[in-house]
């Protein structure tokens, strides 16, 4: 009951930031609040011109030496999951902030880990991630979200900073898959949510039992897309440095179902499964999209330098 008492305690300190404003009544399933009307009933930032999420169209990704590797501390860590709740539009999982820090991979400072949620459609072979590339789109995506260390931890100071590198996100693409045994911690984690089925449920006991490598286990985190956004929900303030990860996590079908069949909207005129919780891709309105400079554009570039320097001495022969 204590350790309840104290994750709950802590789930009210760290509140979600993908749902930032609860002043505004918005909404994914209905007509009258749902994301096509968030620059309306949520001006002030959701009509601006660097919205998320975007669709990221590799041709036109730019390379980007910066985009080195990764630090994650504490992700290997078992004991950093402080409770799970249902905010009424999605799933979040509240992390223990003083061990979980990322730096590296061209982010401008050390970020402290603050939470991570998802966004899924309706069930394993729908469309339901967030981001998409060429188009495509994914069942789900899990965002990790992070916070400049120079906020002292604070989201909500982040969010009202005039600074566009207050959050660093980190969002990874979801895909079913039949090889049940590599997912073992899907397993134990959707678990969960049968104890956080009704709005703003939330579950304490589920420290000790996994750790964020191990949800990610079999992606490539070297590999990433890089541009400037928003916050996915109102008030959809630009304050995020944006990751997303080329290789998608491989979950069972099975894991990815319990989401849109279990927990419920935050609706109190009907029980509605929380489904298709995810923003529609947004104008990119001239911005870049950076990854890392592939192996193969270095050595043609190599090649062509020595192709040029050849040419040159052969002149002066």
């Amino acid at each position: 009951m204590i350790v309840l008492l104290i994750t709950c305690f802590a789930a009210l300190l760290c509140p979600a930031v993908h749902s930032a404003d609860t002043s505004v009544a918005w909404c994914y399933h209905k007509p009258t609040c749902n994301f096509t009307t968030w620059p309306k009933i949520a001006s002030h930032y959701c009509n601006e011109s660097r919205q998320s999420p975007i669709n990221i169209v590799t041709a036109s990704v730019q390379g980007n030496s910066n985009l080195t590797s990764f630090n994650f501390t504490g992700f290997d860590d078992n004991s950093t999951f402080l409770s799970i709740t249902n905010t009424g539009h999605s799933v979040v999982v509240h992390l223990d902030d003083a061990k979980m820090t990322v730096q590296g991979g061209g982010l401008p400072g050390l970020y402290m880990s603050k939470e991570f949620h998802l966004h899924w459609g309706n069930g394993s072979s729908s469309p339901g991630s967030e981001h998409t590339i060429d188009g495509k789109q994914y069942p789900m995506e899990l965002h990790i979200v992070n916070v400049h260390s120079k906020y002292n931890r604070n989201v909500s100071v982040a969010l009202n900073a005039t600074d566009s590198t207050g959050l660093a996100v980190l969002g990874f693409f979801i895909e079913g898959t039949s090889e049940v045994n590599k997912t073992k911690s899907w397993d134990i984690l959707t678990s969960f949510l049968t104890h956080i089925r009704n709005s703003r449920n939330t579950n304490g006991d589920i420290m000790n039992q996994i750790s964020l490598d191990s949800l990610l286990e079999g992606v490539d985190r070297t590999k990433y897309y890089r541009y400037q956004g928003s916050l996915t929900t109102p008030s959809c303030n630009e304050v995020v440095i944006w990751t997303v990860f080329k290789e998608p996590i491989k979950v069972s079908h099975e894991f990815i179902n319990r989401f849109s069949t279990t927990v419920l909207f935050n609706d109190t005129s009907a029980s509605v499964l929380i489904t298709n919780n995810f923003r529609g891709a947004q104008p990119l309105n001239g911005r870049v999209v950076m990854s890392q400079v592939s192996r193969a554009s270095i050595a043609s570039s190599t090649l062509s330098v020595i192709i040029v320097l050849l040419l040159s001495s052969l002149c002066w022969l």
